[in-house]
């Protein structure tokens, strides 16, 4: 027997899919493309930085790679690796965990990079220029091939370095001047986060 999958032609008809599996898909084209699962180093990343944030801002405010962002272009939906979510989001996420085109944007957006051209032209360009387009004042770039973290900021403009940090030098961020991280604590190179 031959399955086949929908086809979606709005954002709110892919919302009230529900195919009976735990699967992340992204929409491409009014197709559903499924989102291959991280790799360990990645989610280790993730994991250090989730603990961080959760201690910083609180547990409610860090969701992990099953927040999913609404955004414009194709695919028509992304799931960052790590997400900073403002106060009002708690309320608006408790039945599905999905920023829409209409609610305010996150603090703080986290992509890790994986290995590769494909992967690298997709956080450093197609999302990067998508988190901009939402109004997303941060936006991280992890790069564990290099142990480098891109830190981005809203100027107006659009995104802007603040820096690109490494080994025992502290992570600078605008939203989040109190944290206290290095890029060699992310990356699991000297004391835990």
């Amino acid at each position: 027997m031959v399955q086949t999958r929908p086809k979606f032609y709005s954002f709110d008809d892919y919302l009230a899919y529900d195919d009976g599996t735990e699967n992340l898909y992204e929409l491409f084209n009014g197709e559903l493309i499924e989102v291959p699962p991280e790799s360990g180093q990645n989610v280790q990343i993730a994991n250090r930085l989730f603990l961080t944030f959760a201690l910083l801002v609180g547990i409610d405010r860090v969701r992990g790679h099953g927040l999913e962002l609404e955004v414009r272009g194709e695919p028509k939906n992304r799931y960052p690796d790590l997400t900073v979510i403002q106060p009002e989001h708690i309320q608006l996420l408790a039945k599905r965990n999905t920023i829409r085109l209409m609610m305010p944007p996150p603090a703080l957006v986290v992509e890790v990079v994986s290995p590769g051209e494909l992967q690298w032209e997709r956080d450093y360009v197609a999302k990067r220029a998508q988190y901009q387009d939402l109004g997303i004042p941060e936006y991280w770039l992890i790069n564990p091939q290099d142990q480098t973290v891109l830190v981005l900021a809203q100027n107006g403009q659009g995104y802007v370095p603040i820096g690109t940090f490494s080994g025992d030098r502290r992570i600078e961020s605008a939203q989040f001047a109190q944290l206290n991280l290095t890029a060699a604590q992310l990356f699991g190179a000297g004391a835990q986060a």
